[in-house]
């Protein structure tokens, strides 16, 4: 099969992440991919994997901008050209895009849902459903279906999958290696790597740190990731007092690095459709703890493989993060089992497998 991809922008991030694994896994299995996008800090990895660049001017939250038009001209071209069978989008914009390039070329049309939508006026008059939907976890698919009231048929399940072998645990030198080359010292590290935003909780964590270090001293946050936030959340350490113990990274390319040097991974998020951050942390054994909302809930099962905390709980958070500093037995349980949990359940192998059954299906008219 020949599928394009439609995505934003290929920077650092759960999208990213996801479409460089799937591709990997299709072109793997021999299918050719291109990747229509405003180019970004993957762009690299996606051609050193054979997939084909398409550049367009992608890079807009606006369904109505402009440059979904000047893309949607470019890359009908693109399509007819190349004879494109599946178009797969992943954002609004693009699903937006997706749907005016189907009735343009007459390709079929699968989007994938990687969250939560808020239900506003443009979403009911140019809804922009395809007949096929990719829901990443049974939280998102519930959303899909009581909010905007669309068929249970027309959504599969298929979780978001991770390259197991590339996330797989790091010895103990190799973790002592990643912490000294980030700058961090030898002692416990809690960390969180994800774009800096409101919906993520970082504020929670650097809140919760507060109450960790007058048990613990030594522990250090490392908060790894880009976004609008960061001024706000650096001022916030110098409002705890804590600014010594938190290390920003802002470049996080290497994402088996930075989840090399972390203990302790939290995602505080708000919402979150699965996490793609803190599947790859799971697989690399590390014990984490999530906020119980979304699709955390179906990555971890408290007590089992890892720990869940109220939402906007740093209380809860504090707690969570002693009781693993304190108890390494703990910990290196959890961490094991949640290993197991990620390759039992969430390899790349079964999302491209469950991927290319869907793009089939849609082929057929089913």
């Amino acid at each position: 099969m020949k599928i394009m991809h439609l995505i934003n922008h290929l920077n650092i991030g759960g999208i990213g992440s996801y479409a460089l694994n799937l591709s990997a896994g299709l072109i793997k299995k021999g299918h050719r991919l291109f990747i229509a996008s405003s180019g970004g800090e993957l762009l690299g990895e996606f051609s050193s994997l054979g997939a084909e660049p398409v550049l367009v001017p992608l890079k807009t939250k606006n369904e109505l901008s402009p440059k979904i038009l000047l893309s949607l001209i470019e890359l009908t071209k693109v399509v007819k050209a190349n004879h494109i069978d599946i178009l797969h989008s992943h954002s609004r914009t693009t699903q937006v895009l997706g749907c005016l390039l189907q009735r343009l070329t007459g390709v079929k049309h699968i989007f994938t849902c990687h969250g939560f939508f808020k239900r506003r006026f443009s979403r009911r008059v140019f809804p922009c459903w395809p007949d096929k939907i990719i829901a990443i976890s049974d939280q998102v698919r519930e959303h899909l279906i009581n909010d905007f009231k669309l068929r249970a048929p027309r959504i599969d399940l298929v979780y978001n999958g991770i390259d197991t072998d590339k996330f797989s645990p790091p010895s103990f030198e190799d973790r002592q290696k990643a912490k000294l080359k980030i700058g961090l010292r030898l002692s416990p590290v809690v960390g969180i790597l994800a774009r800096l935003s409101d919906v993520k909780g970082h504020r929670y964590l650097i809140e919760a740190m507060k109450d960790v270090l007058p048990v613990y001293p030594r522990a250090q946050l490392l908060i790894a990731g880009e976004g609008k936030m960061e001024k706000e959340l650096k001022k916030l350490t110098e409002d705890f007092g804590i600014k010594a113990n938190v290390i920003f990274v802002t470049n996080t390319l290497n994402a088996r690095e930075v989840l090399s040097a972390i203990d302790f991974f939290v995602m505080p998020s708000l919402n979150e459709g699965l996490g793609m951050a803190l599947m790859e942390a799971m697989s690399m054994g590390l014990a984490v703890i999530g906020s119980s909302v979304g699709g955390i809930k179906t990555l971890i099962k408290d007590m089992e493989n890892g720990l869940l905390v109220n939402p906007k709980d740093p209380r809860g958070i504090s707690q969570a993060i002693i009781s693993l500093i304190s108890d390494s037995k703990k910990a290196l349980d959890l961490g094991r089992n949640a290993h197991k949990h990620m390759a039992n359940n969430f390899s790349r192998d079964k999302m491209v497998l469950e991927t290319e059954r869907i793009y089939l299906k849609c082929l057929q008219g089913n």
